[in-house]
């Protein structure tokens, strides 16, 4: 495996005890003479185990799909695809991330993979924004949430789209480089160097084995997204948060704030948003439709584990920026 065994080992135990300890959290009511926790405990075992359950799925796919990039994708395919005009490789990579089902948790390793073979990294963050955001599980949701109102669909994949291509394009004047923190480099070089399999069997062993070592990566740090969106869930009040939202660029803020603290999936989320839609406008809804799938809690967790912190920092600032401006500047569209 090209993943050390000790790491391996290491990343096993931690897992299991982790679960040893939510297993005792889940069941604590069958050891009542000896355990007794708060209720509020009991709330935040199960929000973390449902957004873990959702989440989970994704990143599976994800990693596969990163192995299979691994295995089955060279250098010299990619060059070939990717047009050299900047603008026309963000276009490109926002127009597949489009047409492509990935949640903003499984997207995290298939950006990661990409970058490592020689994708741009403006490129690759194009496609990290449109995935989650755009692809069409996301918009029939967001249709049929909101009562099949074409009109919040439509805004939702179109302005989604311009922020994304905005975003994409000033990343590439500010970065040239991959920006992969420490680890992430060790663990490309390392992919990179591994003899070339010749069977196809031999290669699907090889993007197994890849896959693995990718989940292992991405999971503690979903992990721990999961467990701080739970904590913010179950003690932070969402009432509070909706009294700060009286004004429009208030409202719109204080809704992205709380798409990126709840952490919800992409696929899932406009449901939750419909629930706001009689007590905030319809700019500040879709600042929560559009923020949350480009960049939340348990998705910054994970672009930490793979970049640096400072580039992720910026990362961060500069999507809200765009998305809270461009929302502010369009609102008389709709």
């Amino acid at each position: 495996m090209s993943r050390k065994f000790p790491l391996l080992l290491i990343d096993v135990m931690g897992i299991a005890l982790f679960g040893i300890v939510v297993y005792f959290i889940s069941f604590s009511e069958s050891y009542q003479g000896w355990i007794s926790l708060p209720s509020s405990l009991y709330d935040m075992n199960t929000i973390f185990l449902s957004i873990l359950i959702e989440a989970t799925p994704f990143v599976l796919i994800g990693v596969l799909i990163a192995g299979m990039i691994q295995i089955f994708i060279t250098e010299e395919h990619l060059k070939r695809w990717i047009p050299k005009n900047k603008f026309m490789a963000v276009t490109m990579s926002c127009v597949v991330g489009a047409c492509f089902p990935a949640c903003e948790c499984g997207i995290v390793p298939i950006v990661r993979r990409l970058i490592a073979k020689g994708v741009p990294i403006y490129a690759g963050i194009g496609f990290l924004l449109t995935g989650p955001l755009i692809n069409p599980i996301v918009i029939v949701s967001t249709y049929m949430a909101f009562g099949n109102d074409l009109k919040i669909a439509a805004s939702r994949m179109v302005i989604g789209f311009v922020i994304a291509i905005t975003v994409a394009l000033i990343i590439s004047f500010l970065y040239r480089t991959n920006q992969f923190n420490q680890s992430s480099i060790t663990s490309s070089t390392v992919s990179n160097h591994q003899p070339s399999a010749t069977s196809f069997v031999e290669k699907i062993g090889s993007m197994l084995r890849h896959s693995v070592d990718e989940f292992f990566d991405m999971g503690k740090y979903l992990v721990m997204g999961a467990l701080l969106a739970a904590f913010v869930q179950t003690y932070v009040s969402s009432g509070a948060l909706v009294q700060l939202g009286s004004g429009l660029a208030s409202s719109t803020l204080v809704m992205m704030g709380l798409a990126y603290l709840l952490s919800l999936c992409s696929e899932a989320d406009a449901f939750i948003a419909a629930s706001f839609r009689n007590v905030f406008p319809t700019t500040a809804i879709l600042g929560f439709l559009i923020y949350g799938p480009m960049i939340d809690l348990k998705n910054t967790m994970m672009m930490l584990s793979v970049f640096k912190a400072k580039f992720v920092l910026v990362f961060v600032g500069l999507v809200t920026a765009v998305v809270f401006c461009t929302l502010i500047l369009s609102q008389g569209i709709y």
